[in-house]
């Protein structure tokens, strides 16, 4: 079976006034389909770089400086990460891999209705009608057990508590059924009945929609390890 995901002896670094700066050195890793591997490390030790990397979302001071990423894609074609334009890596990222961020308060349009922030992710990957990708909309808040969908479609990020605003962007990350997601401390910002609540939405989806799909759950918390993962690496 082909794996989802190989990085391969890893580097990454970042420049500054005062030099280049190595943020990430020989990192090599798998994640088999279907699996949730957890990324474990203390805070500053490359976690969040590593995600980074795989997503091609480095910022400008940052590069790869070595190694390779295989991402599997939904044809089952290898995609080689490093070696992509930008133009082809806008129509991998949310379509053969997606991410949830940290804090979706500073990732989700304060300008846009949460419902046509999944619709412009439908959209972009889809040969919908705007109209079905609107019907796909409530579907997804239905599966990340939203209450209210209709009406939470056509509110913004500001009018949702910080769980319902994680919830939304787990929504878009499945919006296209990637093959990996990429779920980077998703929990982090929110109190602990939150959490346990979105650890369990997780479980269910990864027994369910997202069955074939391979999650990389990026976090320094062993208890949320112990809950959601097959596989554990440590930086």
């Amino acid at each position: 079976m082909l794996n989802t995901l190989e990085v391969t002896d890893l580097e990454a670094s970042f420049q500054s006034e005062y030099g280049s700066t190595r943020a990430l050195e020989n990192i090599s890793f798998h994640i088999k389909q279907g699996e949730v591997l957890a990324l474990v490390g203390e805070s500053g030790s490359g976690k969040t770089v590593t995600s980074l990397s795989i997503m091609g979302l480095l910022p400008s001071n940052g590069q790869v400086n070595n190694g390779e990423i295989v991402l599997l894609s939904k044809n089952n074609q290898e995609i080689n990460i490093l070696e992509m334009s930008d133009d082809k890596l806008n129509n991998v990222r949310g379509n053969d891999v997606s991410m949830i961020f940290q804090e979706p308060m500073t990732c989700l349009n304060p300008t846009m209705t949460v419902g046509n922030q999944i619709v412009e992710v439908i959209l972009n990957h889809k040969k919908i009608s705007k109209t079905e990708a609107k019907k796909s909309v409530i579907d997804l808040l239905k599966l990340v057990e939203i209450p209210d969908p209709e009406q939470r479609a056509n509110e913004y990020p500001h009018q949702l508590s910080g769980g319902m605003r994680q919830r939304i962007m787990i929504s878009i990350a499945l919006a296209c059924e990637p093959k990996l997601i990429i779920a980077d401390e998703p929990t982090t910002a929110l109190d602990v009945t939150i959490q346990a609540q979105l650890l369990e939405l997780l479980k269910k989806l990864k027994n369910s929609v997202v069955s074939k799909t391979s999650i990389l759950f990026i976090t320094h918390n062993l208890g949320i390890v112990s809950e959601i993962a097959d596989r554990i690496i440590v930086m």
